[in-house]
């Protein structure tokens, strides 16, 4: 069994929600390059341009990519080999919000009461945690800070098997369709079916971890992912919803099992700072 201290949590937590909003990843930076090279649009061109000039003003300066920093969402994978000792495992990881977003000079954005008063908590937590036991010795934390622009497009759909696939790509699109330029597109796609109803959910979310470019394993999907892709990019939407051929970067889906009467489907929609690190402890 191996030991590992809270406040060893909690460091790497503060490194890993900084380094998210500032350093956007190189895959994500590589896929806008190439939508201007391929971009028929002077307008799609120029903000293409802007965002990846942002992309370095952010690395250089050492600043956040966006205003928006996001909720705080982390995907844990704890060895079942590991005892986490010298506190709450949970409150570890907020105390690493609290200090990240405090010294990262990041937006606070998380209000207490989600309906009456709506004050902000003032640290950004508490943090959205989806933790899975795993076999090992060693903990895999990822950050994905969640904006909410594009978590606002985000829809759940209880569908039935007689839709089939063809029904789950009409979903697809036109969730995409109707979010016109509200997630700050160019965006990223999450997909996530089966399971029941938060699990397809979780899914998508969960889908929006890959690189851009990652296909689906089973090559089934992974067509329907390239053909999704390519048919939200006809829609016209464009970058920041002003035109053109670019309105997302990537479609990724993920499924598991279902119940026999069910087929639900989720779309999780990534704005074009598709930010996300990982470390393992």
């Amino acid at each position: 069994m191996r030991e590992i201290d809270v406040s060893k949590i909690t460091e790497v937590v503060k490194k890993l929600v900084i380094d998210a909003n500032y350093y956007i990843g190189k895959d994500v930076s590589d896929a806008i390059k190439k939508a201007v090279s391929e971009e028929s649009s002077p307008t799609a061109k120029e903000i293409l341009n802007i965002i990846l000039d942002n992309h370095e003003i952010s690395e250089t300066e050492k600043m956040p990519i966006c205003q928006d920093t996001g909720v705080a969402v982390f995907f844990i994978e704890l060895g079942q080999e590991v005892h986490v000792t010298g506190g709450d495992f949970e409150e570890s990881i907020n105390e690493g919000v609290r200090q990240g977003y405090e010294e990262g000079y990041l937006r606070k954005s998380m209000v207490g009461d989600p309906v009456i008063e709506r004050k902000n908590t003032g640290d950004n937590t508490p943090a959205i945690i989806h933790l899975t036991i795993v076999p090992g010795d060693s903990i895999k934390i990822t950050v994905a800070p969640k904006g909410g622009g594009a978590e606002n497009m985000s829809e759940v759909q209880m569908m039935k098997a007689a839709d089939g696939i063809e029904g789950v790509k009409n979903f697809v699109i036109d969730r995409v369709r109707r979010s016109k330029g509200n997630p700050c597109p160019p965006v990223v796609v999450g997909v996530g079916i089966g399971g029941d109803f938060e699990k397809s959910a979780i899914l998508a979310k969960k889908s929006l971890l890959r690189d851009i470019g990652q296909r689906s394993t089973d090559p089934v999907m992974a067509k329907v992912e390239v053909e999704l892709l390519e048919r939200i990019n006809k829609l016209g939407i464009g970058p920041m919803g002003l035109g053109g051929k670019t309105t997302a970067l990537d479609v990724f889906i993920e499924y598991i099992p279902c119940h026999i009467a069910s087929m639900p489907v989720a779309v999780n929609i990534n704005c074009h700072a598709a930010r996300h690190k990982v470390i393992v402890i």
